[in-house]
């Protein structure tokens, strides 16, 4: 009876950690065999414990070129897409315009469309108008789809904001400036940090639109993919786990520091109240 119980209390949870643990079983994977030295090029088992793939992850030079310039192209799209879609977000929230929901439709419909069809159409349109494919057209891609998910992250945040704050501040003579600055940036930003953090992961592991605009530039899941066919270097389990670990080490210090930021504000002393006025 006290098991049932038990159970019949938690069982959310259990599956909730079941579902965790299954998501999760690829990156565990993929992490120890980032430690193996496989028998042969085509070889998955675990054969072997060492270190070597973690103190020469660049052994192939070719995949380390790749890795910076999916790097450089992920970093490009991500700071040019959150900066566009936290602007087209805050015009969408904030006002009402005739061709609103219209826009709102053209927003979703790259998140919609099968990437088959969105980089053959790209491709298309570069040809057309004689653009060579490379690093940039590789960029303008990314951008495209990327705006998206941050227009859709960032609405989520400013439409669950209370505007009384922004309201209270310009009560207390505070600029527009100010209040953008002081109240309404730091509110947002969470939403901004996480649309730009979902923007370089789908930037980074971009594999279909990527192809068909590439030309003769290489990233890394092209790299990964010609390798394929010749045998995969454990190097690359080795950046998919530092990847994995550097963007779980900045979730961690983001969620610390929110949690730090509001005990901070529970333990604050409030103010003290101002002595009465005398009467005279």
């Amino acid at each position: 009876m006290r098991l049932s119980r038990w159970l019949a209390d938690r069982w959310v949870m259990i599956v909730a950690l079941l579902v965790l643990g299954y998501l999760s079983l690829p990156v565990l994977v993929v992490a120890g065999l980032s430690f193996n030295r496989p028998s042969s090029r085509l070889s998955y088992d675990f054969h072997e414990f060492t270190l070597d793939n973690w103190r020469q992850p660049c052994a192939t030079s070719d995949m380390c070129d790749a890795v910076l310039r999916s790097v450089q192209i992920g970093f490009l799209a991500t700071v040019v897409s959150t900066v566009l879609g936290t602007l087209m977000a805050f015009a969408l929230v904030r006002h009402r315009f005739r061709a609103r929901s219209g826009i709102n439709v053209l927003i979703f419909l790259p998140m919609a469309t099968p990437e088959l069809v969105m980089g053959t159409s790209l491709l298309a349109l570069f040809v057309a108008a004689g653009v060579p494919q490379g690093f940039w057209t590789i960029v303008i891609a990314h951008v495209m789809f990327c705006v998206s998910f941050v227009v859709v992250t960032v609405k989520a945040r400013l439409a669950g904001m209370d505007r009384r704050l922004e309201e209270a501040a310009m009560d207390l003579y505070a600029s527009e400036w100010q209040t953008f600055r002081r109240i309404t940036l730091p509110l947002v930003l969470p939403g901004i940090v996480a649309a730009a953090l979902l923007a370089f992961s789908l930037s980074f592991d971009d594999f279909i639109i990527t192809n068909f605009n590439a030309g003769t530039t290489v990233t890394f899941p092209m790299y990964v993919w010609g390798a394929a066919q010749r045998g995969i270097p454990p190097q690359v389990n080795v950046i998919g786990t530092a990847m994995f670990a550097i963007a779980l080490l900045l979730v961690g210090a983001s969620s610390l520091r929110g949690r730090r930021a509001r005990r901070a504000a529970l333990l604050a002393p409030a103010p003290a109240a101002a002595p009465p006025a005398s009467r005279s």
